[in-house]
């Protein structure tokens, strides 16, 4: 027996939206549904990672558009504490400044 994926976006202080569980394929429209509010009332500088289990593309696709939409409204948000398997996929694909991410 699977356990189905979980992920929980949470806004554990001011300015922070943090993520938990799997940020994978099949939570990823719930990532997005969660964060993008908070990160359309320019409410998010800092997208923490820290408590992300599991990760793939999508979850990398996710992150993608959440700091294209935070640019997109002159907001710079800082994603923090990201997975080595989320890394690795932005060093893949060529995408780690576009994340402003480093190893």
């Amino acid at each position: 027996m699977t356990t189905a994926a979980q992920l929980t976006v949470s806004s554990p202080a001011p300015g922070i939206l943090a993520m938990s569980g799997a940020l994978v394929f099949a939570t990823a429209a719930k990532a997005l549904a969660d964060a993008r509010p908070a990160v359309a009332r320019d409410e998010v500088t800092t997208l923490d990672l820290a408590g992300v289990t599991a990760s793939d593309s999508a979850g990398l696709a996710v992150l993608l558009a959440l700091r294209r939409a935070a640019q997109a409204r002159g907001v710079t948000m800082a994603i923090t504490s990201v997975p080595a398997t989320l890394l690795a996929l932005a060093q893949l694909g060529e995408v780690e400044d576009l994340l402003g991410i480093r190893a």
